[in-house]
């Protein structure tokens, strides 16, 4: 809900992964994507993340860069306001800080969320700092993943169209975000209902 997500921002606020969480919360991003998210991906002066690829481990392989799952998985993303300014603070502060304390062991990657040494983080080790960070807030069990169902569902609870939402999270398509979304559709018609009721209420009454 709109409130969990606050308890869990105002928790986490002086966390390294409070950027990452604010992130995921409201842009709909995949977590793979969020963890390949480097630097020059973000125009932080216009408010926009850009998606090139996702983090990825494969057997034999390791942690590798890969090709986002669909051609629309490539996008751009706009961002609020408030996140700009968590990135800005992770950039500035967290990150600034690590690098220095780091010293040679920084390995410079450009990485938005990366270990304390530059590195690329595990996406395991990331759902156990959320779950830590869902203790810290009081807020029930949930996957990482759970962020980017979040974003979706206010943002169509809250009137966005479904075309938009569709090109935020990187869906094929758009009857894939429908039927992925379909517990929000009733709300979503009784919203439809009252706006023509507003409409012609009158008249018809």
């Amino acid at each position: 809900s709109e409130d969990e997500v606050r308890r869990l921002f105002e928790a986490s606020a002086a966390d390294r992964f409070h950027a990452l969480w604010v992130t995921l919360a409201t842009t709909g991003l995949r977590l793979g994507e969020a963890l390949a998210l480097k630097w020059a991906d973000a125009d932080l002066e216009r408010g926009r993340l850009t998606v090139r690829r996702a983090l990825q481990r494969q057997r034999g392989r390791g942690l590798i860069f890969v090709e986002p799952k669909t051609q629309r998985s490539r996008r751009t993303v706009h961002l609020p306001t408030g996140t700009v300014a968590a990135l800005l603070r992770h950039r500035r502060g967290i990150q600034a800080a690590e690098r220095l304390a780091a010293g040679e062991l920084w390995e410079e990657t450009d990485i938005i969320f990366a270990t304390e040494t530059g590195r690329p983080l595990e996406a395991g080790h990331v759902n156990g700092r959320f779950h830590r960070s869902l203790q810290e807030a009081g807020l029930p069990y949930l996957r990482v993943h759970d962020l980017r169902h979040t974003a979706a569902t206010l943002l169509l609870t809250r009137g966005v169209h479904p075309k938009i939402v569709q090109e935020m999270l990187g869906h094929s398509t758009i009857t894939l975000t429908l039927d992925t979304y379909s517990h929000v559709i009733p709300t979503l018609q009784e919203e439809a209902a009252r706006q023509l009721d507003r409409l012609f209420g009158c008249v018809i009454n």
